[in-house]
């Protein structure tokens, strides 16, 4: 639903007498049941009516002919067999994606708004190739929203950047972890003959060990 039928008032529910309803005292519906169904529709579409001029500050209510105006009005140019929709939404967010372009998350966020997850955002991989900036995608995102990455990266891309995208492929991963314990006993022998024997008790020591296992790359 537009915005604009949430943040406006709706159109009042009538409730009319029930003599007057066209059904209660009668076995069939007829006048005037007929006669306020005609009225509150009427009214409906007289509301609609009233938000069309609203409907139109917005890129994704708006019709295509205004569409074409604001995304020249935005600089952004459709490219060659883009879905509507995902035209409406960068015309949208163009504000708001122009004001993020210079930072990492704001890039991040860029994605997002498109339905583009980013795996991982990479700057100064390399120290001779300082201005290369790594961007890893799943395999479906760029293999369905390739066109989409690359206007994109071209629109809200840092002039002395360069990007690579790499690949990733999501996996999943389980370690069984176990419970290492010990138990100690000390036993201790008696002979009244002998007399008194003192035993001394001994600290019983142990080592424990945890391993923890990391992918590189996939934090």
């Amino acid at each position: 639903m537009p915005d604009q039928d949430n943040h406006t008032p709706s159109l009042p529910e009538t409730v009319i007498p029930w003599w007057q309803d066209g059904r209660t005292i009668s076995d069939a519906v007829k006048e005037p049941y007929y006669l306020s169904k005609g009225v509150t529709v009427f009214f409906q579409r007289v509301r609609q009516w009233l938000l069309f001029p609203l409907r139109q500050m917005d890129a994704l209510t708006c019709s295509e002919s205004l569409l074409q105006l604001m995304a020249w009005d935005r600089d952004i140019t459709r490219f060659d067999s883009e879905p509507l929709l995902l035209f409406r939404m960068r015309v949208k967010y163009a504000l708001i994606n122009a004001k993020e372009a210079g930072s990492v998350a704001g890039f991040t966020r860029i994605f997002e708004r498109m339905g583009i997850d980013i795996v991982a955002f990479k700057e100064r991989v390399n120290r001779a190739q300082w201005d290369v900036c790594i961007i890893e995608l799943t395999d479906g995102d760029i293999s369905q929203n390739g066109k989409l990455v690359q206007t994109l990266i071209e629109q809200y891309g840092r002039t002395c950047r360069r990007y690579r995208l790499h690949v990733s492929f999501p996996s999943t991963l389980s370690i069984v972890s176990g419970v290492y314990a010990h138990n100690a006993a000390l036993f201790s022998a008696k002979d009244d003959r002998l007399g008194a024997l003192t035993v001394v008790p001994q600290p019983v020591e142990h080592i424990q060990h945890i391993y923890v296992a990391k992918l590189g790359g996939n934090a």
